[in-house]
């Protein structure tokens, strides 16, 4: 199974990593490790997290207070956002993919 990005969830995901880099060297690097076992995880189980609304489910990460945001797609496993959980919990929405 591939995941698939919008392009907004990209830039959550870097933005978070250099976030966390910059308040420790290393924290970055966990943090991304922390997404990649999550994206493991919905790669092997992708109907095993809460739905959120029709068809699109959240997992969330170890040790940080963020989320995956994603939608399991025929073909494909589609990453709708990197959600810090502490903020615009809606950010999602608008990013169906088309």
């Amino acid at each position: 199974m591939k995941i698939a990005f919008h392009a907004e969830a990209e830039t959550e995901l870097a933005e978070a990593v250099s976030y966390y880099e910059q308040r420790r060297p290393g924290l970055g690097q966990e943090f991304a490790l922390a997404v990649l076992f999550a994206l493991n995880k919905i790669i092997s189980y992708p109907l095993a997290w809460p739905l959120m609304e029709q068809g699109v489910r959240r997992c969330l990460l170890q040790r940080f207070p963020y989320a995956v945001i994603y939608s399991p797609e025929p073909d494909a496993i589609f990453i709708l956002a990197i959600m810090n959980l502490h903020r615009h919990p809606d950010c999602w929405k608008q990013r169906r993919q088309t």
